[in-house]
């Protein structure tokens, strides 16, 4: 009985210690305070993902929708795009002038 009774308590407490990092936006718009290792977890997708290639839009969301599908647990629409627009505003990608649009890492076909 103890036990259930401390369970809120618990995850009150985890809630609290999880580290967060609050996101930028590429037109200087408030940013979002994410989970740091959610973050981490579509940044490194994101990166793998443009890796020596250039993706739309839809390309890179359907990528990262494939391969994070059963290891992440939240929305990866919107973590993508909180974390994408975070990673346009820190100059690690970019979009090009093509029609449509496409993302690149920053340098990359230069």
């Amino acid at each position: 009985m103890i036990g259930a009774a401390l369970l809120p308590i618990l995850k009150k407490e985890k809630h609290l210690a999880e580290e967060k990092i609050l996101t930028k936006h590429p037109l200087g718009k408030s940013g979002k305070n994410i989970s740091k290792q959610k973050y981490e977890t579509l940044k490194k997708a994101i990166l793998s993902a443009l890796r020596n290639k250039e993706l739309s839009h839809t390309e890179l969301f359907n990528q990262l929708k494939k391969n994070l599908k059963s290891k992440f647990s939240g929305n990866i629409s919107w973590y993508g795009e909180t974390v994408k627009l975070d990673l346009e505003a820190r100059k690690i990608i970019e979009r090009t002038s093509s029609k449509p649009q496409k993302y690149r890492q920053k340098g990359a076909g230069r």
